[in-house]
């Protein structure tokens, strides 16, 4: 396990190969960002965005959970995604979630795990509504994922819920909101088909704009 010192070298050595190799990287990164999708997934270390997607850093803005929640009461995503889509005017926001993911299992073991409990409180829920379908996969593997997929489709409706989408719809902004789950296993990306692009596809009860 290399040491804080050892970091610090590796980021030396980093910054020198990209000036050597791609003297524009840096001059080019460091002017304005104009991303065009936000992507809010989970904290896991095996699933960076920019590399998953082919995009430089600047070209996707990021926020990241344990296994990538959209709570209504979250300060921090809310603000990025409020920053995303009123400043920055992305066009896309991709929730994507991953197979296998800790916290999802957590969720679903019924073991105590600390403070992260409440956390994944919202999680507990999605099982509730679908547990008939998620305990009829034939193992326990095959359980997580699915709710992987359940836990990923709820935050796009999630997403769709807040003030901040709405009010963006409302004024005719462009935006589409996108459930996608990650396989480490192979790095490619599965798109669950959920899309979500304006108020009219929102249930009335949760239209507040």
């Amino acid at each position: 396990m290399p040491d804080i010192s050892q970091l610090l070298e590796n980021n030396r050595r980093w910054s020198e190969r990209i000036n050597r190799e791609e003297p524009d990287y840096f001059p080019t990164l460091s002017k304005q960002q104009s991303p065009e999708f936000l992507w809010i997934g989970c904290s896991d270390s095996r699933v960076p965005a920019n590399e998953i997607l082919g995009l430089l850093p600047g070209e996707v803005f990021v926020h990241r959970n344990v296994a990538n929640l959209v709570h209504s009461s979250d300060l921090n995503c809310l603000s990025v995604l409020e920053f995303a889509i009123h400043t920055l005017r992305v066009k896309h926001v991709i929730v994507c979630g991953h197979y296998g993911c800790g916290g999802v299992r957590a969720a679903l073991d019924n073991s105590s795990h600390g403070l992260i409990d409440n956390w994944l409180t919202k999680i507990r829920h999605t099982y509730a509504r679908h547990s008939e379908e998620i305990d009829s996969q034939p193992s326990h593997e095959a359980k997580v994922d699915r709710l992987c997929e359940l836990n990923v489709l709820d935050q796009v409706r999630s997403v769709s819920q807040t003030t901040i989408v709405q009010e963006a719809w409302a004024r005719g902004q462009e935006l589409h909101i996108h459930g996608w789950c990650y396989w480490l296993k192979n790095g490619l990306v599965n798109d669950l088909g959920i899309r979500i692009s304006g108020l009219e596809e929102i249930p009335p009860a949760y239209r507040v704009v």
